[in-house]
């Protein structure tokens, strides 16, 4: 007996590893299906463990905060510092993914509407955490990069209804390697069927991202220059660091009108607070950086019209990083956060960019794990997404899940995406999720892009959750009419 306990719960831990292996940026979903069988399989206490080796996996990029002594930390607290945070992201998603194991082990997790139930409440778990603080990736991105297809029913039902249909597909093979285990006969039926709703999802995914592909013949292109500058971040408050920034926009300013751009775009934070272009110029600039509203900072996207050296509208941060730009309390704990910048207050909720030229949506870095608002901005008649990032000190594993969700996001809206990122990703993606062109990472240089302003939506963008709503709501309807007849 004891021995099969010690097996179980080897059994989450690798489960675990695979599923956060699983994750952008492999993006395997057959390797998800794999790893969520133990979880359907399992109780609470095995499910805690295969979540937090799947957190701790997949977030292993927090582990490049570390060192902290350039924003004040001493260096004997930086790293424990930097674990504590860690850990404790770790622990959060096993208690939430507990939680959740026991409430669909309490009801059956063998029972088809049981496992739609449990399924679509993980779906609307994903959506509303990705408006807070605490997320940053889960089930609904493992489709990217490696299938498209897959990731093309986010049209439909977007990221939280991605992460519903990997556990439905996973719960569909659970039940069939019971089945086998069991000695069952007609398995093979089993199998077709559920062989079948695979290839059924994808095609309708892949139907989805065709229509997405097609360019609109009426629609007006814009000509875009994308500047990464690569400014380490422990450094970019130095004298050198500040010249060779306002060198490189210069440069990119003279660049942007000589290749006949309508737009120049910098990434999050470019710019200082108070800091203007160092020269009008005739190409409009969209630029990262920080502005003061009464005693309130914010970071924000800053539109500077052509021929102007300062802001002529912007639009602020929403969705901060926690103890990173925002601290609950901080000014009474005289605390601005881990960063340089901290002490930074959130802005308006809404993500839609207005400029003569045309609406645009935007995602200011971490504000990319939420589909929610760019949808909303979409729908309100942001013709195309533009993501400002600065990723660095992070390795080249946080760039890829970036580029990953800047994909998602593109389909789930049916929108050209330019991404314009301190040290990388610095691209273009395209409504149907491929990758144009890009910049190769930790290194400056400038993108030109070429993009198409769309309008109309989605079904994801007319239903929102909806479907998940509805989807839940018919597998508790079902599930509690099961239980009366039982």
């Amino acid at each position: 007996m004891a021995e099969n306990r010690r097996l179980v719960w080897i059994g989450a831990l690798l489960a675990g590893l695979l599923a956060g292996a699983a994750l952008p940026p492999l993006g395997a979903p057959p390797l998800l299906w794999l790893a969520l069988v133990p979880l359907w399989a399992l109780g609470p206490g095995p499910a805690a463990l295969w979540a937090g080796a799947a957190v701790l996996l997949s977030h292993r990029w927090l582990l490049w905060l570390h060192p902290l002594d350039w924003i004040g930390v001493p260096l004997p607290w930086s790293l424990p510092l930097c674990l504590l945070l860690y850990v404790a992201l770790g622990l959060l998603g096993a208690g939430l993914v507990s939680l959740w194991r026991g409430l669909v082990g309490r009801l059956g997790a063998g029972r088809w509407s049981v496992a739609l139930l449990g399924s679509a409440l993980w779906g609307l778990g994903e959506v509303w955490m990705a408006k807070g603080p605490l997320f940053w990736l889960g089930l609904g991105s493992v489709a990217l990069p490696g299938d498209r297809a897959l990731a093309g029913l986010a049209q439909w039902v977007g990221a939280g209804g991605l992460a519903a249909v990997q556990l439905l597909l996973a719960w569909g093979l659970w039940r069939l390697l019971a089945a086998w285990w069991e000695g069952r006969r007609g398995l093979w039926r089993g199998g077709l069927a559920w062989l079948l709703a695979v290839a059924l999802l994808h095609g309708l995914g892949w139907q989805q991202l065709q229509r997405s592909a097609l360019a609109d013949p009426a629609a007006p292109w814009l000509s875009v220059l994308v500047l990464q500058p690569d400014i380490p971040t422990r450094e970019k408050f130095s004298w050198t660091q500040q010249r060779a920034l306002e060198r490189r926009l210069r440069q990119a300013q003279a660049e942007a009108e000589a290749r006949g751009a309508e737009l120049l775009v910098l990434p999050e934070g470019a710019l200082a607070l108070g800091q203007g272009l160092p020269a009008p110029g005739a190409v409009e600039v969209l630029s990262g950086g920080f502005r003061q509203e009464e005693i309130v900072l914010r970071s924000s996207v800053l539109r500077f019209p052509p021929g102007q050296l300062e802001a002529n509208g912007a639009i602020d941060k929403h969705r901060l990083v926690p103890l990173g730009e925002w601290v609950p309390g901080g000014s009474l704990l005289r605390w601005a956060g881990l960063s340089a910048v901290g002490g930074v207050e959130p802005g308006p909720e809404s993500r839609l960019l207005r400029r003569p030229a045309g609406d645009l949506a935007v995602a200011i870095c971490y504000e990319i794990a939420d589909g929610a608002g760019l949808i909303g901005a979409a729908q309100a008649g942001a013709g195309w997404i533009l993501a400002s990032a600065n990723l660095d000190p992070y390795p080249r594993l946080l760039q890829q899940q970036f580029q990953a969700l800047s994909q998602l996001r593109a389909i789930e809206a049916s929108r050209w995406l330019v991404s314009a990122a301190n040290s990388g990703p610095s691209l273009v993606v395209q409504p149907d999720g491929a990758l144009g062109v890009s910049l190769a990472p930790m290194q400056p240089g400038t993108l030109l892009v070429r993009l198409q302003l769309r309008s109309g939506g989605t079904p994801y963008g007319r239903l929102g959750e909806w479907p998940l709503l509805l989807a839940a709501a018919g597998g508790f309807v079902a599930s509690r009419s099961r239980m009366r007849q039982s």
